[in-house]
């Protein structure tokens, strides 16, 4: 199977959604207050702005926009960070997450209010 490069853009918005490794949950209450600590790490770190999230119990979904094209290893970044501590805090081992993170380019002008009300209607 070929893997493809993600296309990036500078100053482009996204809802980034990734999913648990077969359905399996990813978040417990716990958790929910540790995966914003990392998401705002890896923001600060590769100067990202974050619009809004809602963690699912089985999969995430963020709304951010990159003033820089680094996309991808952001993203990579906050998933390794966030599978390494889930696997020692929950002794387990292997994937955490199903493939590669779902990344839908978002065309501000139209979408930004909508996008934004779906993700927190979700979370209730």
């Amino acid at each position: 199977m070929r893997q493809y490069k993600r296309e990036k853009y500078p100053c482009a918005y996204y809802h980034i959604i990734n999913r648990g490794n077969a359905g399996e949950n990813i978040f417990d209450e716990r958790d929910r207050d540790t995966f914003p600590e990392y998401l705002a790490k890896c923001a600060a770190r590769f100067t990202i702005r974050i619009h809004t999230y809602c963690l699912m119990s089985n999969h995430y979904h963020v709304f951010i926009e990159t003033p820089q094209a680094y996309l991808s290893g952001t993203i990579q970044r906050l998933n390794v960070s966030y599978s390494v501590y889930f696997n020692k805090k929950h002794r387990r081992r292997g994937r955490l997450f199903q493939g590669r993170f779902k990344a839908i380019l978002v065309d501000a002008h139209e979408y930004l209010t909508p996008l934004s009300r779906y993700i927190h209607l979700i979370d209730n």
